[in-house]
């Protein structure tokens, strides 16, 4: 997955990570807000979820400790980080500043 994921975010276009657990309330609510987000801005971004309980690696790697967390990265570089649920024009408006 590492190797996979690094040519995931060597991205001109962001690129959103969102690490997540099946068990994870706020995690369920959020999946269908970045469904909207993706709906709205297209091509503009690409958003991927990673599983913390089978990623533990990677999770560990990002110093993701709780879930929802999203990390949001440009040509391998991350621009941003946010724990919790937002709403959709938060994301949105996040993603706009980095594109």
């Amino acid at each position: 997955m590492k190797n996979n994921f690094n040519s995931i975010i060597d991205s001109e276009v962001p690129v959103l990570v969102d690490f997540f657990a099946e068990w994870c309330g706020p995690c369920k609510a959020l999946a269908p807000i970045l469904k909207q987000v993706k709906v709205e801005m297209g091509e503009h971004i690409k958003i991927i979820k990673i599983d913390i309980d089978k990623n533990a690696s990677l999770a560990s790697k990002y110093n993701v400790r709780g879930v929802p967390t999203m990390l949001l990265f440009k040509n391998k570089k991350q621009v941003w980080r946010q724990s919790g649920v937002l709403q959709k024009q938060e994301i949105i408006n996040t993603i706009k500043t980095h594109h």
